[in-house]
């Protein structure tokens, strides 16, 4: 089990911070380019699970939305370019989590899984992780309030908004990866 990286987004886009773990192949594109692309991604299959979705069934249960393979699959295959995965193995989806009232959650390929939480505020976190990681999104909720909040928002030096380049908020992030229960060294 490992964490390969995890992505910070603003509202509007803009990568506040990115981090790398256990990130075995570079996309061979500038890391502007792979903000851009996963953002677009995440933008897409959560206007798509929305729209989708019906709000009244289903209540509060997770459930597998496999009918949206042929809308995703654009997503996916700009997605698998970017984290350099061979199209066959990087393009079937297996799953895509969707709760009723938190909308897209997460998605599985045949190699990793992306876990995503968004905050009220509009902040977007972004975790890729191996495939016997089952659920991250605690893990990214307690990220936002007990790391972000008190190393960044608390923080009179931070500018909300901006690339977050506080160095107690790394390393306590750094800490608190590499302590978890699903976290190892090495990319299985």
């Amino acid at each position: 089990m490992t964490v390969h990286n995890l992505y910070i987004f603003d509202r509007n886009g803009s990568c506040l911070y990115y981090n790398e773990w256990n990130r075995k192949k570079q996309a061979g594109i500038s890391k502007d380019e792979e903000f851009k692309l996963m953002y677009g991604m995440l933008f897409s299959i959560r206007s798509f699970v929305s729209k989708m979705s019906p709000l009244d069934m289903y209540p509060s249960q997770a459930r597998p939305v496999s009918a949206c393979l042929p809308v995703c699959l654009s997503a996916c295959l700009c997605l698998s370019a970017c984290l350099c995965l061979p199209p066959c193995q990087s393009v079937v989806l297996s799953s895509l989590s969707v709760l009723r009232k938190e909308g897209f959650m997460s998605f599985q390929t045949s190699k990793y899984r992306l876990h995503y939480y968004e905050t009220p505020s509009g902040l977007r976190f972004v975790m890729n992780t191996d495939l016997s990681v089952p659920n991250a999104r605690e893990t990214l909720q307690h990220i936002y309030s007990s790391l972000y909040v008190e190393y960044i928002v608390k923080n009179p030096v931070c500018v909300l908004g901006q690339s977050l380049d506080s160095e107690l908020f790394s390393s306590r992030l750094d800490s608190f990866i590499r302590g978890l229960p699903f976290y190892s060294p090495r990319a299985a």
